[in-house]
């Protein structure tokens, strides 16, 4: 995995990076963490310490006691120069959150910590995070400042608008979720720094909409959530990742390249073009199985009764897996009220499928606009359930078993 060097500055915002830390280090990277001194008045270095398992440093003429080597790395047996050795070693650098003190600091090349001498010395991609009060952020100067960045090349990530530190204050300025951070990072490390780099994962989300006229459509609840999740952990491995939402609010992971589509007829379109190149096909979304059969232009008036005529949809996953690769791993999704394992079992074998990720949507807790979910994975000779959890959670428990499932295929292949 890669090598991540995350600064963190000043400011209200630097709790956030204990989970930036914390998620970096889950994912497997080797992290070390550089604070100015005004950070540590926020969160203390112990912290990040115990999270990434390295020390923390401040001071630029502070001896390092791993000698700019990354958790997981030999330690050199010379003591080379620290902001040197940490700026050369690491894949990326962050600095999240960059207060408008350091992000000056950084346009103007100055160098009087730890944090912003390696920052001068990385070659690495190199990405900032602003937070602050919305009217620092908005001033002409923080702005010229980040204008600079942006024109060296370095990543600035915008901020989210919200509720801000001050009482009552609300605007452009909260630093963005740390799992945004980290998707961010991981897309601008280098190709072979993670373990799907160089697979091509096509995902479906959300659930169609076919017209009965010009107002009114045939759909169903799927928010896309699910989707989602699938697709932002696959970019986080390092994947190429498509994904095709129909009907979805939600906005897509970073690095993620988005089709919108919304009904069957279009989701289709997309899949079939996009499937042959694909090596994952993750089809999280929901088509509708019928549409009318007649679809009135205009809106049908209220009164009277109506008498709605339907027929079937393509059943789009097995046009897909008529043609797969052995090449190919093929993730479907079955919505049942209950765990019936039988059932979802039957539609492996007849979609053409390597695994059917069963959802009970009898359970009020979990499914659609939840943020969790509980499913069970179930391939031709097994089944196991993943308990409720996030989808996020669930998502990676998904790839998990993908990744197993394409390790056997490489095997038989050999």
């Amino acid at each position: 995995m890669a090598r991540i060097l995350v600064g963190v500055s000043g400011g209200i915002a630097a709790y956030k990076a204990l989970e930036l830390v914390r998620l970096a280090t889950k994912a497997g990277h080797g992290v070390r963490v550089l604070m100015t001194e005004g950070a540590t008045r926020f969160v203390g270095a112990a912290s990040f310490e115990g999270i990434a398992g390295a020390p923390v440093l401040v001071s630029e003429f502070e001896r390092d006691p791993l000698r700019g080597a990354f958790p997981g790395d030999p330690t050199p047996e010379h003591d080379p120069i620290g902001h040197l050795e940490l700026a050369a070693n690491c894949d990326a650098y962050i600095v999240a959150p960059a207060s408008a003190n350091t992000l000056a600091k950084l346009a103007s090349g100055i160098a009087d910590s730890m944090l912003t001498t390696s920052f001068l010395a990385c070659t690495a991609p190199r990405l900032v995070a602003p937070a602050m009060n919305d009217r620092m952020y908005a001033d002409a100067a923080t702005q010229a400042n980040l204008a600079t960045l942006r024109e060296r090349g370095v990543k600035v990530i915008e901020p989210d608008e919200g509720a801000l530190a001050s009482r009552g204050e609300f605007g452009k300025g909260r630093l963005p979720d740390p799992a945004r951070l980290l998707a961010l990072v991981e897309a601008e490390l280098p190709i072979g720094h993670r373990p799907w780099d160089g697979l091509r994962v096509l995902v479906t989300a959300g659930g169609t909409r076919e017209p009965i006229d010009s107002v009114r459509y045939l759909g169903n609840r799927s928010s896309g959530r699910m989707g989602i999740a699938l697709a932002a952990a696959a970019a986080r491995k390092g994947a190429d990742v498509t994904l095709i939402a129909a009907n979805v609010s939600l906005p897509e992971p970073a690095g993620v390249h988005r089709i919108d589509v919304e009904n069957g007829e279009e989701l289709a379109k997309a899949a079939h073009t996009e499937f042959p190149s694909a090596h994952v096909l993750l089809m999280a979304a929901a088509p509708a199985d019928f549409r009318a059969s007649d679809v009135t232009g205009g809106k049908l008036s209220r009164g009277g009764s109506l008498d709605l005529h339907l027929e079937p949809t393509e059943d789009i996953l097995a046009s897909l897996t008529a043609t797969r690769t052995d090449q190919q791993t093929v993730v479907a999704f079955a919505a049942e009220a209950g765990e019936n394992v039988d059932r979802a079992r039957e539609k492996l074998v007849r979609k053409n499928a390597d695994l059917i990720v069963l959802n009970d949507i009898s359970n009020p807790r979990i499914g659609f606009e939840s943020q969790e979910n509980a499913v069970i994975l179930i391939d031709s000779a097994s089944h196991d359930p993943v308990p409720q959890a996030s989808k996020d959670v669930i998502a990676d428990a998904i790839l998990e078993r993908v990744d197993q499932l394409r390790s056997k295929q490489s095997s038989r292949a050999s």
